[in-house]
């Protein structure tokens, strides 16, 4: 786990860390976040929860709980992932605890477009592909460098081609995932609009 949290902001083109392989399909959200986490106010102390009850059912052997995957940003999945509810939690939980990108064979839709909207590219690729990367990945140490622009994967002497939806690529690229930062850069237009509207003309009239 990172223990300093820092969102994901702006244009996103280049994501590097080490990855962390995470073995199983159908991997649900009651599982990445179990409902009674789901109480809090804010997402802030998800990281520490996420995967509460398979990291405690494998007492200190759950991939998250490793001491070779803390400090993991990039994690590497199977087929579905993300599946059951649509609870947004589970990729808030994934970002505090610090994974910045996902590969896997296929995600939930809902998943991945709460992925997509707080700054979590989701790539895919093969199921031999993803099987051969988790077996390196557990067997030895490597730098992942993803390339949102180029839709690669580089570690070591590998470089695959990864897939991502277009749509996703434009809005990382072009930094239009984060609605917040987008509405602060258009401070002016919409301010501009603001005051074109009649009834908020109306509004100041009554002040």
């Amino acid at each position: 786990m990172n223990t300093k949290f820092s969102s994901p902001s702006g244009k996103l083109s280049i994501v590097i860390g080490n990855p962390l392989a995470l073995i199983g399909d159908d991997i649900d959200t009651d599982r990445i976040i179990p409902a009674r986490f789901l109480k809090c106010v804010s997402f802030e102390h998800l990281g520490k929860d996420v995967f509460a009850d398979d990291r405690k059912n494998l007492n200190g052997s759950h991939p998250f709980d490793l001491v070779k995957n803390q400090g993991s940003s990039i994690l590497i999945v199977n087929s579905n992932f993300g599946c059951g509810s649509s609870r947004e939690h589970a990729p808030q939980a994934l970002l505090r605890w610090g994974i910045r990108a996902i590969v896997g064979e296929s995600f939930a839709e809902i998943f991945y477009g709460n992925c997509i909207a707080i700054g979590i590219p989701c790539f895919t690729l093969s199921k031999e592909l993803i099987k051969n990367i988790q077996n390196e990945v557990n067997q030895n140490s490597y730098l992942f460098e993803i390339n949102i622009k180029e839709s690669t994967l580089k570690y070591g002497s590998v470089k695959l081609n990864l897939k991502i939806k277009d749509t996703s690529k434009q809005m990382f690229l072009s930094g239009e995932w984060d609605a917040t930062s987008t509405l602060l850069a258009n401070i002016n237009f919409i301010e501009k609009k603001f005051d074109e509207l009649p009834y908020t003309k109306f509004n100041k009239s009554l002040n």
